[in-house]
């Protein structure tokens, strides 16, 4: 798989993060250009392509607690936040970046994005072993099945608290 300069910022950003120590952002972009071979960040940044062609879309999902999102999408379904944003008055909604692996969503408390009860269907490797990994979350409010002949492959559908649901589908190779 090639990187791009948004794979290697994002590596940069999550070497920041988890790192123990004081790590500057500059410092990790440095680290990160030397773990793929190149002499430093700007040589990085000017030889790795920004993206190639159309980029994947991300599904924009409405939310309408913040308390129950966080919930569901970070404690059940094990999804990363990459980023937040709040405008700065008070009582500001939330609009928020998630990711787990390669699937990339937004949810958001602005009315007009996304609409409760959207769907989006995400293919993965092994649906078998992710339904064991959420059921083992002990997270009781949701009880999913697989359906093992739907069209697409195995699926298995989880529907978040604002009646969004996603389908995890293992497509046959």
């Amino acid at each position: 798989m090639d990187l791009t300069l948004d794979d290697a910022k994002r590596a940069a950003r999550v070497l920041r993060d988890q790192s123990a120590a004081d790590l500057t952002h500059a410092k990790a972009l440095e680290i990160v250009a030397r773990q793929l071979g190149f002499r430093d960040w700007n040589t990085a940044s000017a030889r790795l392509p920004a993206h190639r062609g159309i980029s994947a879309p991300v599904p924009v999902f409405r939310s309408l607690d913040e308390a129950r999102a966080r919930e569901f999408y970070i404690d059940y379904l094990r999804f990363e936040i990459e980023w937040e944003h709040r405008f700065d008055y008070a009582q500001s909604v939330l609009y928020m970046r998630l990711r787990r692996d390669r699937f990339v969503l937004d949810l958001s408390e602005h009315h007009g994005d996304g609409t409760p009860g959207s769907t989006v269907w995400v293919p993965v490797g092994d649906v078998t072993a992710l339904h064991k990994e959420l059921h083992a979350t002990g997270y009781d409010r949701m009880n999913p099945g697989i359906e093992a002949d739907s069209p697409g492959g195995p699926t298995m559908e989880v529907i978040d608290p604002f009646s969004n649901t996603i389908r995890f589908c293992q497509v046959a190779t």
